[in-house]
């Protein structure tokens, strides 16, 4: 049977092992509390938010401020409170006061996650917070940000779209494979093959032609003289175009010659003054265009001289008979032939021709 003093050695010696187990118990709660920026012996801000969803948020979750943890999750409830229906989500949070003057009363709330698949924490934004700071027991405004769920459900809508637009594309590549359609033909029939190699051949006969300088392009590649005259040709043309400008010649001198722009402004000036006076009534021409009894002359001569030329037309009067009567026209034939005649007698015996005159006389 043990003795008294060994019984109290035992309780003395579990007594140590409980006390130490103690101690390690919250020293490790204390380290795992202050890892999320909230130690068990200082004093805590609460602050509250309401959600429509709590996306996954549990107990514990760090509570960050730009990244960095400042509290955590204290308790996460839904309340029956009418004027909440919108946001039954109630979050209680527990933060270090030492971040008291980053946290506003219009610092914004949202929850978002650790990576794409990992918790769900609560996020606090201070950037363009500017109120005075947050109280204790505070309401914290939230922010909409997607989640997750969110960004899934958009993208159902583009993952269909383009499901459908890889069956089209795979309706496609069998309509091509089975020879169908223009792409189908251009990718199975081996009779565009044998074009295309045909046709690939002649510009490689038409290549070699036009390097060996024959035909109208390849003479025009490969001739010399033909340089040489599009060369000459150039040089023609510059020195005429150095002509011109030092004014040699006589484009030169219409480009140059001053005493032709004079003269030119001159007879514009000159005509100018012409037309003024026209305009004027002055001068012939301006009788013409503006006095009215000069134009009413100017009518009836031309009248009298229509009617006139109606009459000759007409065979009336001296000349409209000799323009239209034959008998006329024969009278004056035979009259000049007796002419000739006479001027034929004259030159073969004009001593002849004036004897026999002045006899008569």
């Amino acid at each position: 049977m043990p003795s008294q003093q060994e019984v109290k050695w035992s309780q003395l010696k579990v007594g140590v092992i409980v006390l130490v187990s103690v101690v390690l118990l919250s020293t490790l709660l204390f380290l795992m509390t202050s890892s999320n920026g909230v130690t068990p012996f200082q004093p805590k801000l609460t602050a509250y938010i309401y959600f429509d969803n709590a996306n996954g948020l549990k107990n514990g979750a760090p509570v960050s401020l730009s990244g960095v943890t400042i509290g955590e999750v204290k308790r996460v409830t839904i309340v029956t409170d009418p004027s909440r229906k919108l946001t039954p989500i109630r979050v209680e949070m527990k933060l270090n006061p030492k971040y008291h003057s980053s946290l506003h009363t219009d610092t914004r709330a949202a929850l978002s996650t650790v990576g794409v698949l990992g918790d769900t924490i609560v996020d606090l934004d201070s950037k363009t917070a500017t109120g005075p700071e947050m109280p204790d027991f505070a309401e914290l405004k939230t922010m909409n940000t997607p989640s997750i769920a969110d960004v899934i459900k958009s993208s159902q809508g583009t993952i269909e779209s383009v499901n459908v637009t890889l069956a089209k594309l795979d309706g496609i590549v069998e309509d091509i494979h089975a020879g169908k359609g223009t792409a189908g033909k251009l990718v199975e029939d081996p009779q565009l093959y044998e074009n295309a190699n045909k046709t690939l051949e002649q510009l490689r006969l038409l290549t070699s032609s036009i390097n060996g300088g024959h035909g109208n392009i390849g003479k025009l590649l490969n001739d010399d003289s033909l340089y040489n005259k599009l060369n000459d040709a150039a040089a023609n043309l510059d020195k005429v175009s150095t002509d011109l400008a030092q004014g040699h010649g006589s484009a030169g001198k219409l480009l140059h010659d001053e005493t032709l722009y004079n003269n030119l402004n001159s007879s514009l000036a000159h005509l100018n003054s012409i037309l003024g006076e026209a305009d004027a009534g002055k001068g012939a021409l301006g009788l013409m265009t503006k006095d009215p009894v000069f134009a009413k002359k100017l009518d009836d001569t031309v009248t009298n001289l229509d009617t006139l030329l109606s009459g000759v037309n007409q065979g009336k009067g001296t000349l409209g008979k000799f323009a239209t009567d034959t008998a006329a026209y024969d009278n004056l034939n035979k009259l000049l032939e007796s002419s000739d005649d006479l001027v034929k007698t004259i030159r073969s015996d004009p001593k002849k021709y004036l004897t026999i005159h002045m006899k008569i006389f």
